[in-house]
């Protein structure tokens, strides 16, 4: 494991975010290989962390005062051995190919556990959509769907939003490939209702971190009532985190984008995320306005230069990450595990520090890592693909149960693939090994290709 990380990381010196993926991965896997010996006779790791494909582009776009910018396109497509590739777009300015790579090696086990035939990949720019106006954006998805046309398709390479990319993005997205290829096929999910989105989508990976949520505590028995949950993030994941703990029964607290957050402590009811939804969907403004309304919650900046972020130092019952990657750090998870949280479910990418994990798994907290808890997301994105071959339109409960059975599925196929290499428990352990299983099999049956 060790010469396989020292590989990677000697490959690609700068791209610290993939190293972190890999070597939380590569960590729990000795079991598997000790009783499987030909995963190492063929490589099989060495082959998975290497992508099969890496697409960089540039993408010239106009603003609305004429001037020209020029920023980079990416999409990395890292596994096709289950299916063809899946995963978001992520316009944001921190954007390199090291996060590209990390969020694309996440997804294909991601993808593996949702059950379903899809493989995984990832994409994205250095484009920052906040402040530009419709017009814009429009140019800029243009522009960037103009050279990513060539590489994707219903059955090749089917990219879904993510950080920076909604339904307006998506939108513009689609036009633009439609346009190209003269079809209108299943080439993106996340689409609008009216040409071939499915319902749930943009609440189904808030909705399936809480239904993960809910699988954990049921194993001590326990169920989300009354239990008070820190949230981070105000985007389309942290706002329907919140409106599925309200529908459980629980407490929300906080909210955070990247300036601060907000901490109510009468809780984040329907009618407040309603505000918090207008604030940042409708009027792409800052948290801070949160305050201006319900006078009695608390804003509070953050420093990102900070040594540790003052949310997770409130005291609660469960805590449930879905801002950014490495947003929980060791002194963060020290100051969650004091604070009485009991549950952590992850609903972004790798919100948790190696540091983190460490702590938390010492202190017999509930983990649920992003690769199962956040699975949601795409699980219905693939319903979407289903409903758009059979030209078919499912109706919202038949997409949430479909969505929470799969997320069932997934907590005691961890839980099971545990247990099975002597991890009992351990739903990071569980997680890596039964993704890893089912697209290392993948990888033998198709032989070296």
């Amino acid at each position: 494991m060790e010469q396989i990380l020292a590989t990677v990381v000697q490959r690609d010196p700068e791209q610290r975010e993939f190293h972190q993926a890999v070597g939380e991965f590569l960590a729990t896997l000795a079991p598997v290989l000790e009783r499987r010996p030909e995963y190492r006779r063929q490589a099989l790791l060495e082959r998975l962390v290497e992508p099969e494909r890496m697409i960089l582009f540039r993408v010239p776009w106009m603003d609305d005062q004429g001037a020209v910018h020029v920023n980079r396109g990416y999409r990395v497509e890292m596994s096709s051995a289950i299916g063809p590739y899946k995963g978001g777009l992520r316009f944001h300015s921190t954007v390199n190919l090291s996060i590209i790579k990390f969020l694309a090696f996440e997804q294909v086990f991601k993808n593996s556990l949702t059950t379903l035939p899809l493989g995984g990949g990832k994409g994205g720019a250095d484009f920052d959509p906040r402040g530009r106006s419709d017009a814009e954006v429009m140019r800029f998805c243009q522009a960037f769907m103009a050279e990513l046309f060539r590489h994707i398709g219903e059955d090749t390479d089917v990219p879904a939003g993510d950080v920076g990319v909604g339904a307006r993005e998506i939108g513009y997205l689609f036009g633009m490939y439609k346009k190209l290829r003269n079809k209108f096929t299943g080439a993106l999910t996340g689409k609008g209702l009216a040409w071939g989105g499915s319902l749930i989508r943009p609440e189904a990976t808030g909705y399936g971190v809480v239904y993960f949520a809910a699988e954990m505590l049921a194993t001590r028995g326990e169920t989300l009532a009354g239990k008070r949950c820190l949230v981070s993030g105000s985007g389309n994941v942290a706002q329907f985190t919140v409106e599925k703990i309200l529908q459980m029964g629980g407490k929300a607290l906080t909210m955070s984008d990247s300036c601060g957050y907000v901490y109510d402590e009468a809780g984040i009811d329907a009618a407040k995320l309603d505000c918090v939804k207008a604030i940042k969907n409708i009027r792409r403004g800052r948290l801070q306005e949160y305050c201006q309304y319900f006078p009695d919650a608390v804003y509070v900046p953050v420093d990102p230069a900070s040594d540790s972020n003052p949310l997770w130092r409130h005291s609660a019952d469960c805590a449930l990450p879905g801002a950014t990657h490495n947003e929980i750090n060791g002194l963060d998870a020290q100051h969650l595990v004091d604070g009485g949280v009991r549950l952590i479910c992850e609903g972004a990418n790798m919100p948790s520090t190696p540091e983190a994990i460490a702590v938390f798994r010492g202190n017999n907290v509930l983990f649920g890592p992003a690769k199962a808890a956040n699975a949601g997301g795409v699980a219905v994105s693939g319903l979407e693909m289903a409903q758009d071959s059979m030209r078919l339109s499912w109706s919202r409960d038949e997409v949430d149960a479909r969505l929470r059975a799969i997320i069932h599925g997934i907590h005691h196929t961890c839980l099971d693939a545990a247990a099975a290499y002597g991890q009992e428990g351990d739903y990071l352990a569980g997680a890596n090994i039964a993704g890893f299983v089912k697209v290392a099999s993948a990888v033998l049956d198709q032989g070296l290709v």
